[in-house]
């Protein structure tokens, strides 16, 4: 039977505004000044210590590890009032999860991250597995966390279909032999990967067959 993989962080959780909120926070009190709007986009699909890391170099910030954990104090507080789900996908997990679709969340973010953003929502119970990205050895868009997923659910990666929302991600699912759609919900997907501009479970049933 073929599975569904869902990314995490913007397509089931809206969370991405919401870190680099966090981060751009972060960077204010550091330096006193603004930073560019533009490293928002640039740190999606990402892992926390790459990012990390990325603005360490950049803004001249104090160490990683220090930087690593006032950022997680910082999107932790965000997300109790900020955080919201995506309705469309909340919606098609659900219609998918009634007709026995495998399901499962493969993600850059921290495990305990994950189970927190889902369980806000009570979307844990919904999947046959949920892979961080502290969890495998290389993050997106090296094809760890995605095939660790498909492992765990007990499926092969050509029989999984993967919902994305960035490249790196996209890539990451490509590399791992699955087949992926980019949601765009600005109405503008990357280029070389299909897309769409919500998620149903009526036309993801038609992919699967």
């Amino acid at each position: 039977m073929d599975a569904v993989i869902f990314d995490c962080d913007g397509v089931i959780v809206d969370s991405e505004p919401i870190a680099w909120d966090a981060w751009a926070a972060l960077i204010v009190r550091h330096t006193g000044g603004e930073p560019d709007a533009a490293d928002g986009p640039a740190l999606v699909g990402i892992d926390l210590r790459a990012s990390a890391e990325y603005l360490v170099d950049r803004y001249r910030l104090p160490s990683v590890d220090k930087v690593i954990d006032e950022y997680q104090t910082e999107l932790l507080d965000r997300y109790e009032t900020e955080l919201e789900a995506f309705d469309d996908v909340v919606r098609t997990v659900r219609e998918l999860a009634a007709q026995g679709i495998p399901l499962g969340v493969a993600s850059s973010s921290e495990r305990a991250e994950l189970d927190l953003k889902l369980g806000r929502f009570d979307l844990v119970r919904y999947f046959d597995a949920v892979v961080g990205g502290d969890e495998v050895a290389a993050t997106k868009p090296a094809p760890d966390v995605y095939l660790r997923t498909a492992e765990l659910m007990r499926v092969p990666p050509s029989a999984c279909l993967v919902i994305e929302d960035s490249v790196v991600g996209a890539q990451s699912a490509q590399a791992a032999g699955m087949r992926v759609v980019v949601i765009a919900r600005d109405g503008v997907g990357p280029s070389g990967y299909p897309s769409i501009n919500d998620v149903d479970a009526a036309l993801i049933l038609e992919w699967l067959g």
